[in-house]
């Protein structure tokens, strides 16, 4: 089947496959959902322009991932409504949120349409644009002193097009006029309705922001919303870098890399839009602040931390959120091989965050209690010694994600983290799960500490040998390695998981440090060396993706909203 001349690339068997036996559901709240009931009538109406303003974030987030993901998405809606085939092909390009997308199992993208790949630059950059043409490029550039155009390209918030045999890049604001002027218009909507004044001054910088190219009205943007603790409306506009595949590739060739340092130009991959609406939920909010008090101490435990500047300041402002959620678009909802658990926002690339006027940690209550836990325990009976059964526990998993986001805020600033290039997140996303478990034993002890460490070392079984694009997985095969090689955890001669608990905290420290070292380098090798070290794949991990993938795996995830 064709759809606007583009071949589908699985069979109808195939996508019976993968929606039938490897897609799980997510279900978002409804309208039924209490919190929504108990808002007055103006608040009701102000959630359904946000709802609006969250769904043509998603267009933009479609138009930056492929050029053709709206017209492709539109023409599957219509040949969906008399063809069975497309309507299961319609069903994973949402899943997806893409016409391609990795499904964290496959080492390759999963491909909707024939011909149309997932791009390394995605929308962000030329489609015919590769790597190498791309450094040339910038090369000429740099040559005729085109810096200010370079610094343009290499921002966060640019498309970046051709312009003869030069680039040129075009900021968000005007490249997306007239969706941002409609995203824009349902926030000043909103906020007419809303009674909620921390939530209606914040909606009416970000609305600004939208219209503006000053990053000046992003920060205020930004530390509006991060002052909203307790507000009953969860609103969040996310710009994540994760999708971007070819920036942060400058640093690979060296003699450009020596143009950007003795330019002092800064590179940040691009921003893919996401949009959160959702709902305060306060029992879950008052655990969460529990946690923020003891940030300033552990900056002071942090390694090396008389070496830099650390990202958490007495003076700066960090509100933390646990959020039911109503709706996810955008880059949130690009369920490719994951799905966000929790965020901490603004980036440290962000005018706001190098400013301290404040940053906001949110978790999603839906997402972590979607836990199969007839097949959490299969696992249990194959992989785990019987006696550590008891420790695994679906609540500590969200104890270890809290110290994650938390570990964000710890550590080197950004300056440190770009300069590692294409290996920033991964390195970024493992300091952050070893601030957390390094630490935990200053909040936990006994009993619960063990079933945070216990909980956190099954969440490293892989079910395939991660990808680099994979960050978050990449971090867990480091980490996994490093436990088995410092005798932390071992595998009896039946293959099952022990634990040597008092090993876990020092052991994770230790790699804490390494982690931080590598930051303090500033170097892209330095960072690939490390990656490469820890993260080989062995026989033990390849048994223990095979024994996971012999109880059926769901890479896929199919979000149910309502709103």
């Amino acid at each position: 089947m064709k759809i606007n001349g583009y071949e589908l690339n699985l069979s109808e068997e195939e996508l019976n496959h993968i929606l039938e036996k490897q897609t799980r559901e997510i279900k978002l709240v409804t309208h039924n959902f209490a919190a929504y009931q108990a808002l007055s009538e103006g608040d009701k109406k102000a959630f359904e322009h946000l709802c609006r303003a969250a769904h043509l974030i998603n267009d933009v987030a479609l138009e930056q991932d492929n050029a053709l993901n709206r017209p492709l998405l539109k023409a599957l809606e219509t040949e969906a409504l008399h063809s069975e085939y497309a309507a299961k092909a319609l069903k994973l390009f949402k899943s997806l949120n893409g016409v391609a997308g990795l499904n964290g199992i496959d080492p390759e993208p999963v491909q909707i349409f024939k011909g149309l790949p997932l791009l390394k630059g995605r929308n962000f950059y030329p489609a015919d644009l590769s790597v190498e043409e791309f450094q040339q490029i910038l090369i000429k550039m740099a040559q005729k002193g085109m810096i200010d155009e370079i610094r343009r390209i290499l921002s966060a918030r640019t498309m970046v097009r051709r312009e003869g045999s030069l680039l040129k890049a075009i900021d968000y604001t005007e490249y997306f006029a007239q969706a941002f002027s409609d995203i824009a218009n349902e926030l000043e909507v909103a906020a007419h309705y809303t009674t909620d004044s921390l939530l209606k001054d914040y909606l009416g910088w970000q609305a600004q922001a939208l219209l503006q190219n000053n990053p000046e009205m992003d920060a205020l943007a930004d530390e509006h919303w991060a002052q909203m603790q307790f507000n009953a409306i969860e609103f969040t506009i996310s710009r994540e870098n994760y999708e971007d595949e070819m920036t942060g590739t400058v640093y690979d060739y060296p003699l450009l890399a020596d143009i950007l340092k003795q330019n002092d130009i800064q590179v940040v991959s691009k921003d893919t839009l996401g949009c959160r609406v959702g709902f305060l939920n306060l029992s879950g909010t008052n655990l969460i602040l529990e946690s923020q008090k003891g940030l300033p101490l552990l900056a002071l435990q942090m390694p090396f931390a008389d070496c830099y500047k650390q990202s958490v300041r007495h003076d700066v402002k960090q509100t933390m959120v646990d959020a039911d959620l109503a709706l996810l678009t955008g880059d949130y909802a690009m369920c490719r091989g994951g799905i966000t658990t929790a965020q901490n926002l603004p980036n440290d690339d962000k005018l706001a965050v190098q400013r301290g006027l404040g940053r906001r940690n949110v978790y999603h209550r839906q997402v972590r209690a979607a836990v199969d836990l007839e097949r959490q325990q299969k696992i249990l009976d194959m992989l785990v010694a019987p006696e550590l059964h008891a420790y695994i526990d679906v609540e500590s998993r969200h104890y270890f994600v809290i110290g994650h986001e938390n570990g964000h805020s710890l550590g080197p600033d950004n300056s440190y983290k770009n300069a590692l290039g294409v290996y920033q997140h991964v390195i970024e996303e493992h300091k952050a799960n070893t601030v957390s478990i390094a630490f935990m034993h200053e909040q936990y002890s006994g009993d619960d500490l063990k079933k945070i460490y216990a909980t956190w070392v099954l969440s490293l079984f892989l079910q395939a040998k991660p990808v680099l694009s994979k960050p978050h997985r990449v971090a867990d095969l480091i980490e996994f390695n490093f436990l088995l090689e410092n005798e932390a955890i071992f595998f009896d001669e039946n293959k099952k998981l022990h634990i040597r608990f008092e090993k876990i905290q020092p052991v994770v420290y230790a790699l804490l440090k390494k982690t931080i070292e590598v930051q303090l380098s500033r170097s892209s090798q330095s960072a690939e060396e490390f990656i490469n070290r820890w993260s080989s794949w062995g026989e033990l991990n390849a048994y223990i993706a095979q024994c996971q993938k012999s109880l059926g795996l769901k890479p896929y995830i199919r979000l149910v909203a309502d709103f």
